[in-house]
């Protein structure tokens, strides 16, 4: 968590949100949640990320990437989003959580709840390759990467979906907001 949260003067919600983004890696979801936070320090909330990669390098780097190994990390986001949501903090979840049944166990865990697919098409995504995954992938060099030869469920039905190759970062927040709005999350 960053210091600015837990020193800032900007004002907690009496109760607080999750907004959860789920895509594979290179869909934008990154770019998406620091323009959410962004936006929305702007408008004067409290506002968290929660990025599943810096949380898994923080606290358990030698986690590994099995089912059971990314369940366990997601149960612990959910349960760090549950516990910020209730003290009025805005949290963007960042994390590719690949499993519709983990998303839909967060949905219920947290309350307040926004899921936003972050979708970008293979070859954007291969293209764009932030960690060098996919060309890792492609060499054989790693099995199982989400979203290409790895299981990545699609949600079925999100608030909101955003595709990062046809739509800006504004337009995208924009989106969120908008959901927001419409829930009663966000004054309108």
């Amino acid at each position: 968590m960053s210091e600015e949260t837990q020193e800032s003067p900007l004002k907690a919600l009496e109760n607080g949100f999750t907004i959860w983004l789920t895509g594979p890696s290179g869909a934008g979801k990154t770019v998406l949640a620091h323009a959410l936070k962004k936006k929305l320090k702007s408008m004067g909330y409290r506002v968290e990320i929660l990025d599943g990669d810096v949380i898994r390098k923080s606290l358990y780097p030698e986690l590994g990437f099995s089912k059971e190994a990314r369940e366990m990390h997601n149960r612990i986001v959910i349960h760090m989003a549950k516990l910020l949501s209730r003290n009025g903090v805005i949290v963007i979840v960042s994390l590719i959580s690949p499993y519709r049944a983990v998303r839909e166990y967060a949905r219920k865990e947290i309350g307040n709840f926004i899921e936003v697919y972050v979708y970008a098409p293979l070859e954007v995504r291969i293209q764009r390759d932030p960690k060098g995954l996919y060309k890792k992938a492609m060499r054989g060099e790693i099995k199982g990467l989400t979203g290409y030869d790895g299981v990545y469920e699609e949600p079925e039905n999100p608030e909101v979906k955003v595709d990062s190759s046809k739509m800006t970062p504004e337009e995208e927040v924009e989106a969120v907001l908008k959901k927001a709005r419409e829930l009663g999350y966000l004054a309108s």
